[in-house]
């Protein structure tokens, strides 16, 4: 063992001490890696700083647009819905879903790429039904591990075994060769996390850094606007056809608002924000505020003005809370609007926003709303797009912004774009599966296409990018070279011939496993298959046996990096949503990888004759 050598595993075996430690941030750790690996000589400034480049890494960071993209238009949190919905709030079953999820579609692309895309969802969903997001995170990584087990095209190592195995003159794998196995994984995989969810307690700190301020929940409770919501669509008859809303006069005596209206725009329907001068059409769907409901006679009314009353899903509008939010804004001492009432504020002409609550001290007043004079210190609760509610922090001068409510970091400013979000991510996929095109070159299509669509802009998409998951990464790739440069993998295999050569090859296939994910905890694991593929088929032309049982547990080792956080971007991407430690992954991740071990020593041989 030479001194090179020696000091790469001693810098190595340093950053996972400070991993462990978790001082400095890993990102700063690898930062540490990327200056000190060419000032001692391993390795040149350009090879060190060759991951930059890397095709993957960029790959990563298309990815995060791409959930953004998801997100901004609303997808993200509607499949989060879906899953909850057919969970019934179980967390047992929602568990189960967004493992079977996350792994399906892990199957056919990048399952960094598919975890990034369902944090965000899984955060949602989290929130939603008041469970720690950490025990939805791990599982999350750990069924985008398992992703790589179901299909050929599923990561790259897969590729890498089978082109090593075509060169050896033997016939590659299928797309599913690996898919009965994958699939016995995945269950032991669900089954194993229902339990081990249990070992990932919330912390003090996460408590603190959850739930901030109120939600639309709080301020409809607060302001009892439950009871005063109301879905009409306007039949094709209906004499408001054509109408504008200044024209309603009768529904303005009982200070009935329009906050919104959803229209049909060929195939998907939008929803607009109502001014004074917006013209009503048929089938149009009105969302109505009305404050005193029960005046109202509403067998007449609908008969007469052409109404059709929809169900309601949630209270006041909940299931709206993509596109409508609320917000509260507080009158100062100096406000040119005190002593006025709120019909006379012309609220939606000037900020796009309807009044539809007033608070005074503690109490709300539901009643006479609109004729209430106003005076210091009144709080207003307003609804409409949250765009135009973000908006209102910019005026300082006759309200105060009060905090917004939780829903408006869920918010999808570009909801009416989200049939291109899916076309965008349909592409991206059908170029992933297909390979017409380079995987990073996929991404940045589909990247492309969401901004050609304005499924989001620019500033949004540099501000989605994970830069601390990108640094950590980069700064753990030099090691990779490093080791192979100073003989260290040459080294490991010449040492596991000599000792287990002439094993059964049961344990050889179980030292190859151990070995191959041991490997993989330091460097990628396409550049562990790399190194581990010729090791594997030196043994099985040694033992005269089938070369597929041993290149099959070098591919499945490879993508069993569940033991640390840096073992794989996958668990870099939840450490943080998580709220994890280093060590949460090892009391975790060791037991299940053991359990993956034991999986495919037992099942490879059996589908993959030795002999």
């Amino acid at each position: 063992m030479n001194a090179q050598l020696l000091l790469v595993l001693a810098l190595l075996l340093g950053c996972i001490g400070l991993f462990v430690a978790n001082r400095p941030r890993m990102d700063v750790v690898a930062l540490l890696a990327i200056v000190v690996l060419p000032l001692c000589g391993v390795i040149s400034v350009s090879e060190t700083l060759a991951g930059f480049s890397d095709p993957n890494v960029i790959l990563i960071a298309a990815m995060f647009v791409l959930g953004e993209g998801l997100v901004r238009t609303g997808i993200a949190y509607k499949l989060g819905e879906l899953l909850v919905k057919k969970a019934g709030g179980n967390e047992t079953r929602l568990l189960t879903l967004l493992m079977l999820a996350t792994a399906g579609l892990g199957s056919v692309m990048s399952s960094t790429g598919v975890v990034a895309i369902f944090i965000p969802i899984a955060l949602g969903i989290a929130e939603r039904i008041e469970v720690s997001p950490s025990r939805l995170m791990m599982p999350l990584s750990f069924a985008g591990l398992i992703s790589g087990m179901l299909t050929l095209v599923a990561t790259a190592p897969n590729l890498i075994v089978d082109t090593a195995l075509k060169r050896g003159g033997s016939a590659g794998l299928s797309l599913f060769s690996f898919t009965p196995i994958g699939m016995v994984i995945l269950a032991a995989g669900i089954g194993y996390m229902l339990v081990a969810r249990r070992w990932l307690n919330v912390r003090e700190d996460e408590r603190s850094s959850g739930k901030s301020g109120r939600t639309l929940q709080d301020l409809i409770r607060d302001y009892q606007l439950a009871g005063r919501e109301h879905r009409l669509r306007i039949q094709p008859e209906s004499p408001l056809v054509g109408k504008t809303l200044s024209e309603l006069e009768r529904p303005r005596k009982y200070g009935a608002n329009v906050i919104a209206i959803e229209r049909q725009r060929g195939f998907r329907r939008e929803f607009l924000n109502p001014g004074a001068h917006s013209e009503l059409r048929a089938d149009d769907i009105l969302f109505v505020d009305i404050p005193a409901p029960d005046a109202l006679d509403w067998p007449a009314l609908t008969s007469t003005f052409g109404l059709e009353m929809l169900p309601l899903q949630g209270s006041y509008f909940m299931d709206q809370s993509q596109e409508v939010g609320m917000g509260e804004v507080m009158l100062p001492p100096d406000s040119s609007l005190i002593g006025r009432c709120a019909r006379e504020l012309h609220f939606r002409q000037r900020y796009s926003l309807n009044v539809i609550g007033l608070r005074r001290g503690s109490q709300a007043s539901p009643e006479r709303l609109l004729d209430e004079k106003l005076r210091l210190g009144d709080i207003l609760l307003v609804i409409g797009p949250w765009k135009a509610i973000q908006e209102l922090q910019t005026q300082v001068r006759d309200f105060v912004v009060l905090r917004l409510p939780a829903e408006v970091d869920r918010a999808a400013p570009a909801a009416s774009q989200a049939p291109y979000a899916l076309f965008s991510l349909l592409v991206f996929v059908a170029l992933m599966v297909t390979g017409v095109v380079p995987n990073v070159l996929a991404a940045l299509i589909g990247c492309l296409l969401m901004g050609l669509f304005r499924c989001l802009d620019l500033e949004s998409a540099y501000r989605s990018i994970h830069w601390q998951v990108l640094i950590l990464i980069v700064g753990m790739m030099p090691f990779a070279l490093a080791l192979q440069k100073t003989g260290g993998i040459e080294l490991a295999a010449e040492g596991l011939m000599r000792v287990f050569g002439d094993r059964e090859p049961r344990v050889l296939l179980a030292v190859l496993f151990g070995l191959t994910a041991l490997v993989g905890l330091f460097i990628s694991n396409t550049a562990t298959a790399v190194l581990m593929v010729p090791v594997a088929l030196t043994v099985a032309h040694h033992l005269n046996a089938s070369p597929y049982p041993f290149a099959m547990i070098v591919a499945l080792a490879s993508s069993a990096a569940f033991m640390t956080p840096i073992s794989s971007p996958v668990n870099t991407l939840v450490l943080g949503p998580g709220q994890y430690r280093f060590s949460d992954f090892i009391k975790v991740g060791v037991p299940f990888t053991l359990l993956v071990l034991l999986i495919s020593v037992l099942l490879v041989p059996w589908l993959f004759p030795l002999r």
